[in-house]
Parts: C-alpha cells; sequence; structure tokens
C-alpha cells in the first residue's frame, strides 16, 4: 500500500470513531482541499458515505478489493466535483475513471453506469422528443456450459458475446455488462424496428463468435426490446417491458402482467368445435410464413412426453415445422416435442401431423403449432 492509500485507509478508521457533527466538519475540510470545492457539512457527509458504498460495490464486482481512492474519484467524477485532481496525476486519475465505469472480464460499461446514463439518455429523449430503444440480452444455458465446461471456458463465452456487441452497435450506442450472463444495449435516436434489426444480428454474430469453441452445449442469445415512448416512459418501466419480453422469448412464464398502452381490442367469440388455430412457439420470430431450411445444422426434436425419440428438424416456419422420421406411422395425429435450433434456446410445442412425403434422404413428416 503507497502513503497515499495508506493515509485514506487511516482516515476512514478515524472518521469511525469522530461523532457526526465533528465528522461532517471535517469531511467538508478535506473535500475543499482534495477537490478544491465548497460543500456544506451534510453534503459532504454524504457524498463520504456515498464513497463507502461505491468501494464496497467495485470490490464485490471486480471479486478484489478495491482502494479508497478508486472509489473517491468514482464518486467525485460522477458528481462531478473533480475539477482540480490532487491525490493522483492526469494519467492515474483517467485510468481510475475508465476501471470504476468497466466490466473488468468484458471490458464492457458495468450496471453503475448502464443506470446513470440511461437516466441521461432518457432525459435527453425526452427533451428532444427522441425515441430511445433498450435491448436487454442474457445467454440461455449459460450455467450448463459453466458447469460442463468450467468457468474458464465460461469467461471466454462472456468475453466473446462482449465483443460482438461491440462490433455490433454503432459509435452513439452503449454496450454494458449488467450481471452475470446479462447484458444490456441503449440505443439514442433507435426506433423499435431499429432494435430488433439489430438484436437479430447481435444473436447471428454470436452464434458465429462460438461456434469455434466447439462447445457441447451452445448458450443462445435472447433478448427482450422496450422503445421509448411507445412502451413507456420511465426508466423502471422500460426495463420491466424489455425484461418481459426477454421471457418470452426465452418461453418462460412472466412474473407480472405485460405493461398495456392501450386497451386490449376485443376477440371475436371462437366456435368450441373450430380447427385449432396455428402459432408459433415462444422465441420463434414471424417469418411471415416463409420456411427456413435447417438441412446440414443440428437442429433437432425430441418426440413425445417421455423423450425416448428424435428425428431431425429440416425446416421452420411461422406456422409449423418439418421432420425427418424414420417411422412417420408412429406418431399420432397430436403429439408434443422439444425443439432443438441453433440460435434459440430449446422450445416445447404441441404439433399437429398434416402430411407425410416420400423424399430421397427419408419420409418428410409436417406439422403445424397447435395452441
Amino acid at each position: 500500500m503507497n502513503a497515499e492509500d495508506a493515509f485514506l485507509e487511516l482516515l476512514v478508521d478515524t472518521l469511525e470513531g469522530l461523532d457526526r457533527p465533528a465528522r461532517a466538519q471535517f469531511l467538508q475540510r478535506f473535500f475543499r482541499s482534495v477537490a478544491h470545492v465548497e460543500l456544506t457539512e451534510e453534503l459532504a457527509l454524504h457524498y463520504w458515505e456515498q464513497v463507502l458504498e461505491r468501494r464496497k460495490e467495485l470490490s464485490e464486482s471486480q471479486g478484489k478489493p478495491v482502494s479508497l481512492k478508486t472509489a473517491l474519484v468514482s464518486v467525485m467524477a460522477a458528481a462531478d466535483l473533480l475539477r482540480l485532481p490532487v491525490l493522483m496525476e492526469y494519467a492515474e486519475l483517467k485510468q481510475l475513471r475508465i476501471n470504476a465505469a468497466t466490466d473488468a472480464l468484458t471490458g464492457l460499461y458495468n450496471r453503475r453506469l448502464f443506470d446513470e446514463q440511461f437516466t441521461r439518455e432518457l432525459n435527453r429523449a425526452q427533451r428532444h422528443a427522441h425515441p430511445l430503444a433498450l435491448i436487454l440480452l442474457d445467454l440461455h444455458r449459460f450455467k450448463e456450459v459453466n458447469d460442463r465446461h468450467g468457468h474458464v471456458q465460461g469467461d471466454r463465452v462472456l468475453e466473446a458475446a462482449a465483443r460482438t456487441l461491440w462490433r455490433s452497435i454503432r459509435a452513439s450506442d452503449y454496450a454494458f455488462r449488467i450481471g452475470g450472463d446479462e447484458f444490456a444495449l441503449l440505443l439514442p435516436q433507435a426506433d423499435a424496428d431499429d432494435a430488433h434489426k439489430l438484436a437479430q444480428r447481435v444473436r447471428a454474430n454470436y452464434e458465429a463468435a462460438v461456434l469455434p469453441m466447439k462447445l457441447e452445449l451452445l448458450p443462445a442469445m435472447d433478448y427482450g426490446v422496450a422503445v421509448y415512448p411507445q412502451d413507456g416512459e420511465t426508466k423502471d418501466v422500460l426495463i420491466r417491458v424489455a425484461d418481459e419480453r426477454l421471457y418470452q422469448m426465452k418461453g418462460l412464464p412472466r412474473q407480472k402482467p405485460a405493461v398495456r398502452r392501450e386497451a386490449p381490442a376485443e376477440r371475436p367469440a371462437v366456435s368450441p368445435r373450430a380447427e385449432p388455430t396455428t402459432r408459433p412457439p415462444a422465441g420463434i420470430e414471424r417469418r411471415r410464413w416463409e420456411r427456413v431450411p435447417l438441412t446440414g445444422t443440428r437442429a433437432y426434436a425430441v418426440l413425445g412426453e417421455e423423450g425416448g425419440r428424435t428425428a431431425r428438424v429440416l425446416d421452420l416456419s411461422y406456422g409449423g415445422v418439418a421432420l425427418q422420421m424414420e417411422n412417420p406411422e408412429q406418431a399420432p395425429h397430436l403429439f408434443q416435442a422439444v425443439l432443438h435450433v441453433p440460435i434459440l434456446p430449446p422450445v416445447k410445442v404441441q404439433l399437429r401431423k398434416a402430411y407425410v412425403r416420400a423424399e430421397a434422404n427419408g419420409p418428410r413428416v409436417g406439422c403445424a403449432f397447435v395452441s
């Protein structure tokens, strides 16, 4: 520990032994000498408590003790109080500010800066009547990758995700790591269409980045999008909407009902004898019914509730899926399956057998998704 750090640690211990008025009076003079700013005693005490809390947060996020000097620079810089650095040289100050705002493993901005930058960008969007898009992302089945391949390989997967985000966004966009395998993108002046196109490009780029690792299990990147102002006008609402849509893509139940901006239109009554309607499983985006060929990929389906048989997935569309089965007559008219398709998480679906057609490589069984 150098002399400056030792002095600050001694300062912490000394201040703990003082009563509140004496501590506030000393801290007022301390901030005046360090940053050449005039604060009230209460404000000086408030910022000092923030410094101690910031050091705890940074130490936990980086997995190692962080000096009080780092936390002090982080808080003072965020509050725009660091106009004349006295504790360190400018180069050291610049590096500390970078360390305080970035994630140590991936180099992306961290959760603290996400909260601060989101507030700033939302205020700017409201002031200039511009849209602002938020994309929340995470790596589906990442824990299984860690368990099967180890944390070193798991870190490589996270680093690949971070590189993918940096290479996919515009210079005006922001990329953050906000949790273990959770990421966020802020896209100023981007609408819903821009955000969805970018999210889809990120997923494709990420799949290409992790394929060379030859993992037994590829963690797909799921996402949810929310856009100001149509999905919400506050930070909390936009985060909640994006999070709900992320879970919808995973095919998992939402914890809260989706936020609605207007009352839903009434649905026409459906006759109980009507043919079941078809719909895509959660996580599969509408493609206007064109087929997406999957021959040559590792796409497959686990058939039935017991999961004893498998079939190759030949192609996929918004309305259904084509399977290659050895004995299609063994499949009932209605049956369950779990689809394993590259980029998407495993999806449990109900299928209705629509047709069977002989092909060179084996029988093709066309199936429709049933709600």
